[in-house]
């Protein structure tokens, strides 16, 4: 690592604050803070990915019912809804960092154990692990790079954490894909699928390595009353002469706050706190999670000649890859509000496209092109923007906590809309057409709230949006 000149105060970033003496320059600092962003998100893709092309044999080798199989994939959700209500607490508590490094270790001690059991109850255990991992790294990072990252650049920042999400889904494919590939069925049933949760200690390492080169939030060490260290941070990306009044700035913000739980639910924090929850529940209940879920059923009824369900994941996995790069390109320029305004529109007339088409009993290519401007269309908004705009809107004592509400919702959200969507889908009453309008409607919802309660963040210091809410109308609108 590079040695850079004594700033004064960086001599007093020793381990507390997890920054070496001899420490990174400048922009690679700031580099291994996104790092950490990223590699948190690639970790939440790729264990929420890779249970999909190992579910077959793991069913085999324990020879599973209905129901079981079921559990596979809802061991780790159900891990994320405790993980997203302590991962709060603690990160407030103990620092941003801290909190992530056990995450990271969360995900290395699944990888291995969910790829050695012999008993169906180990492998849930295991699985149950790493989704108390991902529900505390969901809202940790979101709120890492938030507090660290500079206001100009912190949306384009604050999405690397959706990206490391979808690209995790997405190379998960293919990892899972030459896994599948090195044997044959039996090969696969009794070792292939432990070498697909196994491969999750690679990038986990990876966290481990950044980790202790990164540094903690800058402020968090100053609700902390650790200014020095912060000082010595800030030095990295804030001008020698802004340094002092950004300090005072995040300090007279953080000593008007009491920093308990309750001022959540204060009237000048009524708005951000319904803002980021009712983004968040919008964005999952919208149906985002039926089609990444169940895209075979619904490519086969498409009937666009597309047999192969690994092709059809992989397509609405490439779609979904371009448009989150797409965000991360034009969420600084375009701002939040309107990438949501137009998101949510593309979401209402795709999802109403496809209830349209459904209950037509159309199929073929018009049928698969909604749904991937659905799936575009989501990528550019509601995918990155909810952790986005979660990790700016709360006050600073409080925002590990606040997180761990949204986090939370996200979860449970998530776990309907993956319970419903079959029972949905397959009732005379109700069935696929019908289901999409419901998708459809939420996604109208969504774009009337954006409209009338959403503010624009973009360029703003977290304390400036933080001092907003005191206004009637939060500035930016």
């Amino acid at each position: 690592m590079c040695h850079h000149q004594s700033l004064g105060p960086m001599s007093a970033l020793n381990g507390r604050a997890g920054l070496p003496m001899t420490s990174a320059p400048t922009g690679h600092l700031l580099a291994y803070v996104s790092l950490v962003a990223a590699t948190g998100g690639f970790l939440f893709g790729y264990d929420t990915a890779v249970i999909n092309g190992a579910n077959p044999y793991i069913s085999a080798y324990f020879s599973l019912d209905p129901l079981q199989e079921g559990l596979t994939g809802a061991s780790a959700i159900l891990g994320c809804i405790p993980g997203a209500l302590i991962g709060g607490f603690l990160s407030d508590r103990s620092g941003r960092k801290k909190v992530l490094f056990v995450c990271a270790l969360l995900f290395a001690i699944s990888g291995i154990a969910s790829a050695l059991p012999t008993t169906f109850a180990a492998f849930l255990s295991a699985r149950f692990l790493g989704g108390i991992a991902i529900g505390i790294s969901s809202m940790v990072c979101p709120v890492y790079i938030g507090e660290c990252a500079p206001a100009a650049v912190r949306g384009r920042l604050g999405t690397l954490f959706q990206l490391g999400i979808v690209v995790g889904i997405f190379l998960t494919f293919f990892l899972n894909a030459a896994i599948q590939g090195s044997g044959d069925h039996a090969w696969n049933v009794a070792f292939g699928w432990r070498w697909m949760l196994a491969a999750e200690v690679l990038p986990a390492g990876l966290l481990l390595y950044v980790l202790p080169r990164s540094p903690e939030s800058p402020r968090w060490l100053i609700q902390k009353g650790r200014d020095d260290e912060a000082r010595g941070i800030l030095t990295h990306w804030v001008d020698s002469a802004a340094i002092e009044s950004e300090v005072a700035g995040i300090r007279a913000v953080a000593e008007r706050e009491t920093g308990h739980l309750s001022e959540l639910f204060a009237r000048r924090f009524r708005r951000p706190l319904i803002i980021a929850v009712g983004i968040a529940v919008v964005a999952q209940l919208s149906g985002i999670n039926a089609v990444m879920y169940y895209s075979t059923r619904i490519f086969t009824a498409a009937g666009v000649g597309i047999g192969d369900a690994f092709t059809a994941t992989v397509l609405i996995g490439f779609v979904n890859l371009v448009f989150t790069l797409a965000a991360v390109s034009l969420v600084d320029r375009a701002g939040r509000r309107l990438l949501l305004l137009i998101g949510l529109l593309l979401q209402v007339l795709s999802l109403s496209a496809v209830a349209w088409l459904l209950a037509s009993h159309a199929t073929g290519a018009p049928l698969l092109v909604a749904i991937l401007i659905f799936i575009a269309s989501f990528a550019i908004a509601l995918g990155p923007i909810p952790w986005l705009l979660g990790s700016e809107v709360f006050p600073a004592k409080i925002r590990g906590r606040a997180m761990s509400l949204v986090s939370f919702s996200v979860w449970v959200s998530c776990y309907a809309v993956a319970q419903t969507f079959p029972m949905l889908n397959d009732s005379p009453a109700i069935g696929p057409a019908k289901t999409f309008c419901i998708y459809a409607a939420v996604s109208a919802a969504g774009l009337i709230f954006t409209y009338f309660w959403v503010p624009e963040t973009k360029g703003r210091t977290l304390e400036e949006i933080e001092t907003s809410w005191s206004s009637a109308v939060p500035a930016g609108k």
